[in-house]
């Protein structure tokens, strides 16, 4: 862990402090602790998206430096503007190196299943992360699920994820992460024709009901 972003304690409070925060390319968080006061801070948005931007994403560990101090911490959340995409707001947890913690881990997918390759199927990936429990320092980027042996019909579940040493599954095991699915077919022409045939259906009777008449002789 070598990432050192710089920091300081956030005086100013509420919409117009905040407002003013994010015109200097900064912008206000929150720092969490177990037992600890919480502390607010102001952060370089571009360290933010640094963080964001690398291979472990929110699972990144790195150090906060405000106060002469540094701590350990991840980012907990974060609050972006749903029109312009724009960072409004972090909230950091302080991370103790010797204890465990609980993440969402994403699942890349590696291989090109039998079932894709030669039934006709398509790979629906159902569970894109999975949630785990470990030391901070043994934290993945992700988890990699082969799903070559993969024919129609046949399923990959968390169960069968190989988890590297230190690390406990969380997710329930039985939650699907890939299954092998047959397209959808389209209905038959002659199926088509045949619905449009009993959907006319109704009308029938009136007509021979009327060629009916037609034929009777007339009374004299």
């Amino acid at each position: 862990m070598n990432l050192v972003i710089q920091s300081q304690r956030r005086d100013a409070f509420g919409k117009n402090a905040s407002f003013r925060i994010r015109r200097t390319s900064r912008i206000p968080a929150i720092l969490y602790g177990e037992g600890l006061e919480n502390v607010p801070l102001v952060l370089a948005k571009v360290d933010v998206i640094q963080i964001l931007k690398s291979e472990s994403g929110l699972n990144t560990l790195f150090r906060i430096a405000f106060d002469r101090e540094e701590r350990d911490v991840m980012i907990k959340d974060i609050q972006i503007d749903p029109t312009t995409d724009e960072l409004l707001h972090a909230d950091l947890i302080r991370i103790a190196m010797d204890k465990t913690i609980r993440v969402n881990v994403p699942i890349d997918l590696a291989g090109e299943a039998v079932g894709v390759k030669t039934e006709g199927g398509f790979v629906d990936f159902m569970t894109r992360e999975l949630v785990i429990e470990c030391l901070p320092a043994l934290i993945p980027d992700q988890l990699t699920v082969d799903i070559s042996a993969l024919h129609i019909h046949q399923s990959f579940k968390a169960a069968e994820v190989a988890l590297p040493a230190g690390l406990k599954l969380i997710t329930d095991p039985g939650t699907v992460i890939v299954l092998v699915q047959v397209p959808h077919e389209e209905k038959p022409a002659a199926a088509a024709v045949e619905e449009a045939v009993a959907e006319a259906a109704p009308a029938e009777p009136e007509v021979i009901k009327k060629e009916r008449a037609e034929k009777e002789p007339e009374e004299k």
